[in-house]
């Protein structure tokens, strides 16, 4: 998953939860995200102008306690 902005993302498909991290350690779940979201969130070249296009200020989310780098 090449990004220099996202390091990794899960997916909990019965909570409908998405996990992102970021490469800053910042950690934030976003709720209620429909598994073909996530789906196209995976397979898009450019993580970083899919999460802001189609996830971020879209999802209700929590801010978990990262590593800030």
């Amino acid at each position: 998953m090449p990004s220099s902005v996202i390091g990794k993302i899960q997916y909990d498909p019965g909570t409908k939860s998405l996990e992102v991290h970021f490469v800053s350690g910042l950690i934030y779940v976003y709720h209620d995200v429909p598994q073909p979201i996530y789906a196209a969130f995976l397979s898009f070249r450019e993580k970083g102008i899919y999460f802001n296009r189609h996830i971020k200020d879209k999802y209700r989310f929590t801010k978990l306690p990262g590593i800030q780098t």
